[in-house]
Formats: structure tokens, sequence, C-alpha cells
């Protein structure tokens, strides 16, 4: 049975070097987990973007807590480039995989499917395919000359999200945010946070069932009100551009800028500032 947690205690489940997935800013960014991993100083985080990743990878990256990045992008959006990622990227301090959001998606599916690979057409004569060694060209077996590109299944240790609900057996809405359950189906465990614990079971429920990721595939959920903060929570409340904004500002600063950011006194101090 899922287990209903502290935050703190959820993001403990994290491990030093794990593989971890993360979704892309509009899906549920757990961003009030993310300043509990830097608390904990969880580092050499190998994280794999479901496709892309923003604010929550630049962090974790100017943290010093990552080695290494399978995305297609990083970008913070409206506020710009990833000022701590690209410095990263200059220096040679992480790892990076590239890929496309195709692949990214075929990778989990593999996983999901229990199957080694999956294959892909459109990356044949790119250079991502140059630059991805364990990206493997193969033989169509059913029509001689026909070759296609092995996308070796993504395991990931962790699945780190946000959603709006979950119940009391671990169940979780995700409504129509179909990247999240690829996400939980792929790894070993997700660890969710939410906007609230709700009483029933949302699975038995007809008119919310589908939308729901069962609690088979969830470690743990925690209730952090406004906890994809600045990002939006979809039903829930909406970006807060400004945010970004000053975050981009001292993300290009760095040094001291960044403090706020990483010490969790911005997290503090968004109480009260989220709203539907």
């Amino acid at each position: 049975m899922t287990r209903i947690v502290t935050l703190d205690a959820l993001v403990a489940r994290i491990r030093q070097g794990d593989r971890l997935a993360v979704p892309v800013d509009y899906a549920g960014v757990s961003m009030a987990a993310t300043s509990h991993i830097i608390a904990q100083g969880i580092g050499d985080l190998r994280l794999v973007c479901v496709p892309t990743g923003g604010m929550q990878v630049d962090m974790l990256i100017a943290a010093g807590l990552v080695t290494r990045v399978e995305t297609s992008a990083i970008s913070l959006g409206e506020a710009g480039g990833a000022p701590s990622f690209i410095r990263a990227v200059k220096n040679g301090d992480i790892d990076i995989l590239d890929a496309t959001c195709p692949a990214i998606h075929a990778g989990l599916m593999a996983a999901q499917k229990g199957v080694p690979f999956l294959p892909m057409r459109g990356l044949i004569g790119t250079d991502v395919l140059a630059n991805r060694k364990d990206w493997a060209m193969v033989e169509n077996p059913f029509e001689k000359g026909d070759r296609m590109v092995a996308i070796p299944a993504i395991h990931p240790d962790r699945a780190l999200f946000h959603a709006g609900s979950a119940d009391r057996h671990g169940n979780v809405w995700i409504g129509r945010r179909r990247e999240l359950a690829a996400m939980a189906y792929a790894s070993t465990e997700a660890l969710v946070t939410v906007e609230r614990i709700v009483d029933g079971d949302l699975l038995a429920d007809e008119k919310t069932a589908a939308g729901v990721l069962p609690a088979l595939y969830v470690g743990a959920v925690a209730e952090a009100p406004g906890g994809a903060w600045p990002y939006s929570c979809w039903g829930e409340y909406g970006t807060d551009a400004d945010a970004l904004s000053r975050y981009a500002a001292a993300a290009s600063a760095g040094g001291d800028a960044m403090a706020p950011w990483l010490d969790g006194s911005e997290w503090t101090a968004c109480n009260g500032r989220v709203s539907s």
C-alpha cells in the first residue's frame, strides 16, 4: 500500500546516484520536493527529463547535485535559457545525453512493456544519433534493407512529480497528463506531491478512474499545497511568470544571488502567493 508521508520522508526515498525521471514544466513539477532534495544534499543524480526540463533541472545543477542529464531540451520558457545548465555544459560539469521528445517516450515505453528497446525512424542521419553511442541501427526483420534506430529502455529508479490530489489509498489523479503515467510505469517507484489528500477511492469512481494513476505504481505521497510553484498545477493555479523571471536573473548572476532559491527561503515566502 502506498504510504502517505511527510515531504521530508518522501524526498528521503530518493537515493544518492538515482536515475530520477522529472516531467516537463506544464505536466506537474514538484518544486517543493526539489527544494527538499537540495536541503538534504542528495547528489550524483542522473536526471531523465520527460521529455524536457526547466527551472527544476537548472536548480539541481546549480546546487551541484547532478552528474548527468538525458533530455531533448532545457529552458525557462518565456524567461529565456537555463543559465546554470548552460554554464555546466560549457564547463563540462555534467554529462549530456542529447535526445528527442519521441526518443525519450520510446525509451520509457520500452521499459513499461518489458522489452529491451523500441525502434524509431526519423533519427537517421542526425547529429543526435551520431552522438548517442548507446543507440544502435537495426534492420527490420520483415523487410530487407529497411533500417531503424533502436532506443534502449529507460528504467528510472524514481519518478518525481506533483499533482492536484491523491486519496488515502495512494491513488493519484493525473487527469490527461499521461506522461506522468509513463514515468511511473517505467520507474521502480513514483514519488508524488499533491495539493491535497482526499477521502474516498478515486479509482472506484467511474467519473475519475480513467484519469487516475493507481497506487500500485506509487511508492509514497506527500501533501504539499502550492508544491508546483512557480510552475502551474493544472486546474489549481497558473504559472508565476514574475517568479520565473526573478529566478532567471538570479541564475544568470550566480553566486549569492541564488541563495534564496537554494536555501528554501523562496518556498517559505511563496505561501499565500499561490492562488487558484
